[in-house]
């Protein structure tokens, strides 16, 4: 994987946790509105979308999906310091291009849909800052280890 394709990734994490904390939904709520060629499209678009604003991208992708508001809202309830949307999309982009094997697009999609991304998205947890070797061996034990 080279450079572009691991920003690529970055750029699209990052967005999907801005989405999901626009529209207050889970990042697997938001990341099931992708089928695996929207993602892949997506990953393509990202070298120039990101020349744009999040909101702008955003708006057009929560209006082109119908993605809906939803009532999770981790800002809210967080007690401390809320960890930057590129922050967070670190954390997933990581944890997709540590799972080698299979295309990123894919690996974004289960990253997003198992319960790995609840946990990060708990801000008053230490998931979200954890080492990502620990994140990598929970989400593939499905559980947080001890």
């Amino acid at each position: 994987m080279n450079e572009i394709e691991k920003d690529s990734i970055y750029y699209f994490c990052s967005l999907i946790e801005f989405i999901a904390r626009a529209t207050k939904n889970h990042r697997s709520d938001v990341i099931n509105y992708f089928s695996e060629e929207d993602i892949k499209h997506q990953l393509k678009m990202a070298d120039l979308n990101h020349t744009l604003s999040f909101e702008q991208v955003s708006d057009e992708i929560v209006e082109d999906y119908k993605i809906p508001d939803g009532d999770f809202d981790t800002v809210k309830e967080c007690k401390y310091a809320v960890p930057s949307v590129l922050s967070i999309g670190r954390v997933y982009q990581q944890l997709v291009i540590s799972l080698k094997g299979e295309e990123p697009a894919k690996v974004i999609k289960k990253v997003f849909s198992s319960f790995i991304s609840d946990e990060i998205s708990d801000f008053n947890s230490n998931v979200y800052y954890s080492n990502p070797d620990y994140l990598l061996k929970s989400y593939e034990a499905n559980e947080l280890l001890m």
